[in-house]
């Protein structure tokens, strides 16, 4: 097919007038083509260029330029006439885009604009359909219906499928029917028969054809192999080999040994063979179980209990064997059955126990040789023969009982105690007569039963405390119990105050019931300079029988607490005591502090009343009176006063007859730092004197002053109850000293010397 350009402009372009203006036209053509694949000996034509200013005087030249100009594609430039040169190939390039111009063959000038145009390339039927992803592979499953999709192929043509028929494809199989069918536009494959089995065949292989020009005689044609496989369905049931199994199992055979195993084949695979087995329900389903053995798929069958050849010597019972999943739905259940028949072989067994353990009481304490119960044992062959027992004494605790050889009743040989064990594991051996080889063994626990015997008692030896601005009903402690007899899981404890304590105590017992009790506050402000500690009795009692109880000691001790409740500080014996310190040592030590001070007293005394007379004619230095101080008077009681058995009185201390006599010997403000030199030489000196001064009387000393005597109506005339606020601020300042004063008053200090109401003082 060819085709023309040509250009039409004003007519007469080399001779119009002068003046006159030149109307441009523009190119006129037709679409150029050329064949593909061309075989001729002589170029191809393909077209003409042309000009209307072309008077047919070879005046004008024609010229091509773009794609595959002058290699590809000429130009005749006197005529125009475009030839290919070369073979083209529409699949490597299906158009070129070229430029014409046309020139003054005189001048060289252009005497139109260049113009484009397009050389497109023929399709011709030169390429045949491929499969370009083959060979194929597909599965469908057996038994499908027809008409079952089983996959989808595609060819593809290299030619124009815009032109002609060249790509014009249809499907076809050349090998492989009647099993399959293939739609010969849209290369889908579906089955072409029923019920395809795949146990009787698995693969076949289809021959696929794709042609072009729609399949018309001349057309071209290319082929594929699909590979299409049946998958398996569960379409047959498994099948036992015969329909009977006979099996044979001793008697002595123990439970849970394999008697022995059948095995259903299934035609399927994979999971669709899987094989289940069951016992049909019966009397044997309660003696014998099955199980599959997975790799094989037999059935393994079991033994659930033992057998015994005198009761019973033969079982038979059906065993069912299905498949797994689920089948195919028009088949129904998949299954097969089959007998199994046991045969029971007879072997000489040892005696057997009634039971296969067991458990007798006893009270601990019971006498020895009291029988706490008996064991049974028999032989149940068919020659019978007699039974001896005996205790296997292997353990220590084993010893302990005795056995009847012919009644097989069992005694204690020793008196047994529950907290030392409250449980006896004993092996009791039955032998045959006949067969003493043949034995058997049972285990008998015995129980040792508690005699209610210790007293319950607190489960930890409590001290607690409580603060000073505590409030009524305030819980400070939990306390426990614990007793020797059982565990605390199986009894019950009881908490309260002994009868005498119950309206005079400062706190009171909550029993929660549960085995513990609180400790609460009956009253408020608490005061430790009265009564720094309190030793609180508590009766635990248990729910034993006979019912046991015991009184507890539970310390309290009285503390400054912050706003929070944390204690601030406690009595002296709390802070000076070192962890484990128990108050019944810390009263021993302050006993042998006490007796140490009273004897040190008494001889310093009896020396000085023999070097001096009364205290009343000192005649030294006022400064003196730190520490021989005359007594103020008493009541009733002064006659006692001086007496120095009064001294030893516990109603009075020596720490707080040395606090008054330091207080009454200095003003209430600190002396300054010279001042406290010179007291603190003096009182040096003083006591270098007196402790070498063997007349010195007792009264001359530190610890005399203070002692008013009990029972004064008058009350106290000592400025030490007055001044109580200031008494913490004395020490102070009798510490600044640095003499041996200090010293002692550290000592008292640490042992919490508080003043007691009266504005006396005890250690």
């Amino acid at each position: 097919m060819v085709g023309k350009l040509h250009h039409r402009s004003t007519v007469g372009l080399r001779h119009r007038a002068p003046g006159s203006q030149r109307v441009r036209r523009s190119w006129v053509w037709n679409q150029f083509f050329v064949l593909e694949e061309y075989m001729g000996s002589d170029p191809q034509y393909v077209g003409k260029l042309h000009t209307d200013l072309d008077g047919g005087d070879s005046a004008v030249k024609y010229t091509l330029s773009g794609e595959g100009a002058g290699s590809i594609f000429t130009v005749d430039q006197t005529t125009g006439d475009i030839h290919a040169l070369s073979r083209l190939d529409r699949e490597t390039k299906p158009y070129y885009t070229l430029h014409a111009q046309v020139f003054d063959k005189a001048t060289g000038q252009p005497l139109e604009p260049e113009s484009e145009f397009v050389i497109k390339v023929q399709d011709i039927n030169d390429n045949e359909p491929k499969f370009l992803e083959g060979p194929y592979s597909a599965t469908v499953p057996e038994m499908s219906p027809i008409g079952t999709y089983v996959t989808q192929i595609t060819a593809t043509d290299a030619d124009d499928p815009t032109y002609g028929s060249s790509a014009q494809l249809v499907y076809s199989i050349l090998h492989g029917q009647p099993y399959f069918s293939i739609d010969p536009k849209t290369g889908v494959i579906r089955t072409a028969l029923p019920n395809m089995d795949r146990e009787l065949r698995e693969n076949y292989q289809v021959l696929i054809q794709a042609k072009d020009m729609g399949g018309q005689l001349g057309g071209l044609a290319g082929t594929t192999v699909i590979n299409i496989s049946l998958s398996d369905v569960n379409d047959n049931p498994p099948r036992f080999s015969k329909s009977i199994f006979h099996l044979r199992v001793p008697e002595s055979s123990p439970a849970g040994s394999s008697v022995g195993r059948i095995k259903a084949h299934d035609a399927d695979i994979g999971k669709n063979a899987v094989v289940e087995y069951a016992i049909v329900p019966g009397e044997a389903s309660a003696v014998f179980d099955i199980t599959s053995s997975g790799h094989d798929e037999e059935g393994i069958i079991i033994l659930k209990k033992r057998l015994d050849y005198e009761m019973k010597k033969t079982y038979t019972f059906k065993v069912e064997a299905s498949n797994v999943h689920e089948g195919y739905h028009h088949l129904g259940l998949l299954k097969d059955t089959a007998t199994v028949k046991v045969t029971v072989l007879d072997v000489a067994e040892p005696p057997a126990f009634s039971k296969p353990s067991y458990n007798f009481e006893v009270y601990e304490d019971t006498p020895v040789g009291i029988i706490i119960g008996a064991v049974t044992a028999q032989d149940l062959d068919v020659a019978s023969s007699a039974v001896r027992y005996s205790v296997d004494c292997t353990m220590k605790s084993d010893c302990c009982f005795d056995i009847d050889p012919v009644e097989g009743s069992i005694s204690t040989t020793e008196r047994l105690d529950r907290e030392r064990s409250a449980q006896h594991i004993i092996s009791i051996v039955a032998t045959k007569v006949n067969t003493p080889v043949l034995s058997s063994h049972v285990i008998v626990t015995v129980h040792v039963l508690d005699v209610n015997e210790f007293a319950p008692e607190l489960s930890a030896p409590y001290e607690t405390f409580v603060c000073e601005n505590s409030r009524e009903g305030k819980v400070i402690e939990i306390i426990g119990a614990q007793d020797k007899d059982l565990s605390p899981v199986l009894q019950r404890y009881t908490f309260r105050l002994p009868p005498q304590e119950v309206n005079r105590s400062s706190f009171a017992v909550w029993d929660f019931g549960n085995n513990t009790a609180g400790i609460l506050t009956r009253r408020r402000h608490f005061r430790r300079h009265m009564q720094a500690l309190y030793l609180l009795p508590v009766v635990v009692t248990d729910s034993g029988f006979p019912v046991l109880s015991s009184t507890n000691t539970l310390t309290i001790r009285v503390c400054a607490c912050s706003r929070d409740g944390t204690p601030i500080s406690c009595s002296g014996e709390a802070l000076l005591l070192p962890a484990g310190l128990s108050t019944g040592s810390l009263v021993a030590i302050l006993l042998c502090i006490s007796i140490l001070l009273v004897t040190l007293v008494l001889y310093v005394g009896i020396r000085h009343q023999r070097k001096k007379g009364t205290l009343m004619s000192s005649k030294e230095d006022v400064r003196d009176n730190v520490i021989h101080y005359d007594d103020e008077g008493g009541g009733e009681e002064d006659t006692h006063a001086f007496d120095m058995v009064a001294l030893c009185s516990p109603k009075v201390s020596d720490g707080d007859l040395l606090r008054e006599s330091a207080l009454k010997a200095r003003s209430h403000s600190c002396p300054l730092k010279q001042d406290r030199l010179a007291v603190q030489d003096y009182i040096q000196q003083r006591l270098q004197d007196h402790t070498a001064d063997t007349n010195c009387p007792p009264y001359d000393s530190l610890v005399t002053y203070g002692y008013e005597g009990n029972g004064s109506l008058a009350g106290s005339l000592s400025p030490i109850e007055s001044e109580t606020a200031g008494a913490d601020e004395d020490l102070k300042c009798l510490r600044e000293l640095g003499s041996p004063i200090t010293s002692l008053i550290e000592i008292l200090n640490k042992l919490d010397v508080q003043s007691d109401s009266t504005g006396n003082a005890g250690v």
